[in-house]
Protein backbone atom coordinates (compact mmCIF):
# COMPACT_ATOMS: atom_id res chain seq x y z
CA UNK A 1 0.00 0.00 0.00
CA UNK A 2 1.40 3.35 -1.05
CA UNK A 3 1.38 6.16 1.47
CA UNK A 4 2.46 9.76 1.02
CA UNK A 5 2.95 11.82 4.16
CA UNK A 6 3.48 15.57 3.90
CA UNK A 7 5.07 17.79 6.51
CA UNK A 8 6.60 21.22 6.81
CA UNK A 9 3.61 23.47 6.40
CA UNK A 10 2.89 26.35 8.73
CA UNK A 11 2.39 30.06 9.13
CA UNK A 12 4.99 32.42 7.68
CA UNK A 13 5.19 36.10 6.87
CA UNK A 14 5.33 37.31 3.31
CA UNK A 15 8.87 37.06 1.99
CA UNK A 16 9.64 34.08 4.18
CA UNK A 17 10.46 30.49 3.30
CA UNK A 18 9.15 27.02 3.99
CA UNK A 19 10.27 23.58 2.92
CA UNK A 20 7.64 20.91 2.44
CA UNK A 21 8.49 17.23 2.58
CA UNK A 22 6.64 14.24 1.18
CA UNK A 23 7.80 10.90 2.51
CA UNK A 24 6.70 7.91 0.49
CA UNK A 25 6.26 4.34 1.68
CA UNK A 26 5.30 1.34 -0.36
CA UNK A 27 6.76 2.86 -3.51
CA UNK A 28 9.87 4.52 -4.89
CA UNK A 29 9.71 8.23 -5.68
CA UNK A 30 12.36 7.68 -8.32
CA UNK A 31 10.04 5.48 -10.37
CA UNK A 32 7.13 7.88 -10.72
CA UNK A 33 6.30 11.47 -11.50
CA UNK A 34 6.00 13.26 -8.18
CA UNK A 35 4.23 16.56 -7.84
CA UNK A 36 2.92 19.18 -5.47
CA UNK A 37 -0.57 20.59 -5.86
CA UNK A 38 -2.23 23.30 -3.84
CA UNK A 39 -5.77 24.33 -3.16
CA UNK A 40 -6.73 27.75 -1.87
CA UNK A 41 -10.12 28.34 -0.22
CA UNK A 42 -12.84 28.54 -2.84
CA UNK A 43 -10.49 27.65 -5.67
CA UNK A 44 -9.69 24.58 -7.68
CA UNK A 45 -6.69 22.46 -6.90
CA UNK A 46 -3.75 23.41 -9.13
CA UNK A 47 -0.45 21.83 -10.04
CA UNK A 48 2.43 23.77 -8.52
CA UNK A 49 5.48 21.73 -9.45
CA UNK A 50 6.39 18.28 -10.71
CA UNK A 51 9.47 16.13 -11.20
CA UNK A 52 9.49 13.16 -13.54
CA UNK A 53 11.29 9.88 -13.04
CA UNK A 54 14.00 11.22 -15.36
CA UNK A 55 14.35 14.40 -13.30
CA UNK A 56 12.54 16.81 -15.57
CA UNK A 57 10.87 19.57 -13.57
CA UNK A 58 7.93 21.83 -14.35
CA UNK A 59 6.49 24.75 -12.45
CA UNK A 60 3.37 26.83 -12.34
CA UNK A 61 4.28 30.23 -13.82
CA UNK A 62 3.63 32.30 -10.65
CA UNK A 63 6.08 30.19 -8.62
CA UNK A 64 8.90 29.99 -11.16
CA UNK A 65 12.12 31.30 -9.66
CA UNK A 66 10.73 31.05 -6.12
CA UNK A 67 9.89 27.35 -5.65
CA UNK A 68 12.14 24.35 -6.25
CA UNK A 69 11.05 20.72 -6.35
CA UNK A 70 13.66 18.10 -5.59
CA UNK A 71 13.86 14.41 -4.87
CA UNK A 72 16.07 12.48 -2.45
CA UNK A 73 16.00 8.89 -3.64
CA UNK A 74 17.95 7.60 -0.64
CA UNK A 75 15.30 9.01 1.70
CA UNK A 76 12.46 8.25 -0.72
CA UNK A 77 11.26 11.80 -0.17
CA UNK A 78 10.26 14.71 -2.37
CA UNK A 79 10.73 18.29 -1.25
CA UNK A 80 9.28 21.63 -2.22
CA UNK A 81 11.47 24.56 -1.23
CA UNK A 82 9.37 27.71 -1.21
CA UNK A 83 11.11 31.09 -1.02
CA UNK A 84 9.82 34.66 -1.24
CA UNK A 85 6.39 33.47 -0.21
CA UNK A 86 3.39 35.63 -1.00
CA UNK A 87 -0.10 35.69 0.55
CA UNK A 88 -1.47 34.20 -2.68
CA UNK A 89 0.62 31.08 -2.01
CA UNK A 90 -1.67 30.28 0.89
CA UNK A 91 -3.47 26.97 0.65
CA UNK A 92 -3.36 23.28 1.40
CA UNK A 93 -0.44 21.64 -0.36
CA UNK A 94 -0.80 18.03 -1.47
CA UNK A 95 1.83 15.54 -2.54
CA UNK A 96 0.90 13.55 -5.64
CA UNK A 97 2.35 10.46 -7.26
CA UNK A 98 1.57 9.15 -10.72
CA UNK A 99 3.14 6.07 -12.27
CA UNK A 100 3.61 5.41 -15.99
CA UNK A 101 0.78 2.88 -15.66
CA UNK A 102 -1.54 5.63 -14.51
CA UNK A 103 -1.79 4.79 -10.81
CA UNK A 104 -2.29 7.88 -8.70
CA UNK A 105 -1.82 8.53 -5.00
CA UNK A 106 -2.42 11.62 -2.91
CA UNK A 107 -1.14 12.69 0.46
CA UNK A 108 -3.38 14.12 3.16
CA UNK A 109 -2.19 17.69 2.64
CA UNK A 110 -0.37 20.27 4.72
CA UNK A 111 -1.54 23.81 5.35
CA UNK A 112 0.58 26.76 4.25
CA UNK A 113 -0.49 30.21 5.38
CA UNK A 114 1.37 33.33 4.30
CA UNK A 115 0.47 36.51 6.16
CA UNK A 116 0.87 39.94 4.62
Amino acid sequence: QVQLVESGGGLVQAGGSLRLSCAASGSFVSLATMAWYRQAPGKQRELVASISDSGTTNYLDPVKGRFTIARDNAKNTVFLQMNSLKPEDTGVYYCHRRTTSGYVNWGQGTQVTVSS
